[in-house]
């Protein structure tokens, strides 16, 4: 069992760090929010990445004190390498690099996407392998089959938008603040979800995932209510188009577990946080795991867990470490 590990993550618009003991046990997770892209509707990636160089450091000193320790107790760097944003990755790596080539300690370079699988490990309550891991987040929506805690093979994934790229341009159109997840999932708990007919591609085959269409299928029900009874029926219209989602999500895992043979299933992910898709998920009647909420956003504490079963980059990779925006060099 190694010792504690130091991890950061960069991949969007939060600045984190954490703390994992040996035993995958989390010592700290510390997740600096920005709070400024809200007025732009969406995240910008050169704001977030100027503010990455604000908040980083800050955000390290935090998760080493709530943890009780000092950098000379850390034995391992870890850091989410790619995808997301490149400069806000850039800063997060480069950080990482300092830090481990400054103490002499072994880099980790994790993949995004692991690292949501990898939440499922954390202690106290670690989920093995073999399950079927639903990812569903902002900027990646796919079906994993995890054999093992170091790898994934895709059984399926978007073929346009994310589903939390769905959330946050239907909470737009609704005039709902930035996140719109969050929002949207407050406004449809007050709303009748059986209201409006959205549609959930089901058209498309085996696991793949499609949410254009219900993106133009609430497009076109505000401009055919009229802007009077739209204001009047949002909560019927997010209820209605929270559930096409979830429903979307739900009936591709079913899809796979059936495909796979398999009866252990997981989530993770932002979209993970949603109280319906968690519902829905925990009613399949399988084995489920599902992450505390803090572990299903981006966070650090899952890039430290997808750390434990990866290997330590050699001194040559560990000084020439980049970043990478897509899922392509993972």
């Amino acid at each position: 069992m190694s010792g504690p590990i130091l991890a950061i993550e960069t991949s969007c618009d939060d600045s984190c760090a954490a703390v994992l003991a040996g035993d995958g046990s989390v010592l700290s997770n510390v997740i600096s929010s920005q709070g400024i892209h809200d007025r732009y509707g969406g995240v910008v990636p050169e704001i977030a990445a100027r503010h990455h160089l604000e908040l980083l450091t800050p955000a390290i000193q935090s998760a080493l004190s709530d943890a009780g320790l000092g950098l000379g107790q850390i034995e391992r760097i870890a850091v989410t390498q790619g995808p997301g944003l490149i400069g806000a990755l850039l800063v997060g790596v480069g950080q990482a690099k300092a830090i481990a080539a400054a103490r002499g300690l072994p880099l980790v370079a994790v993949d995004h996407l692991q690292g949501h699988i990898a939440a499922n490990f954390i202690s106290p309550e670690p989920f093995e392998p073999p399950f079927i891991c639903l990812i569903a987040s902002g900027g990646h929506t796919l079906l994993a089959r995890v054999e093992d805690h170091s790898s994934f093979i895709t059984l399926g994934e978007t073929l346009d938008d994310a589903a939390g790229e769905a959330f946050d341009k239907g909470a737009r159109m609704l005039g709902l603040p930035f996140p719109g997840g969050p929002a949207l999932e407050a406004l449809a708990a007050t709303g009748d979800a059986d209201a409006f007919d959205f549609p959930t591609a089901r058209n498309v085959k085996g696991c793949d995932f499609s949410f254009a269409g219900v993106k133009t299928a609430l497009l076109y029900a505000i401009r055919d209510l009229g802007e009077k009874d739209a204001e009047r029926r949002r909560a019927d219209l997010a209820a209605s188009y929270q559930q096409a989602i979830v429903e979307a999500l739900v009936e591709r895992l079913s899809r796979a577990l059936e495909a796979d043979g398999g009866d252990r299933v997981a989530i993770g992910g932002g979209v993970a946080a949603n109280g319906s898709l968690r519902a829905r998920v925990e009613a399949l009647g399988v084995t489920s795991h599902i992450p505390a909420r803090e572990l299903c956003t981006d966070n650090a504490a899952m890039i430290a867990s997808a750390a434990r079963f990866l290997p330590d980059c050699s001194q040559q990779a560990a000084l020439t470490l980049d970043a990478y925006p897509s899922g392509a060099q993972r």
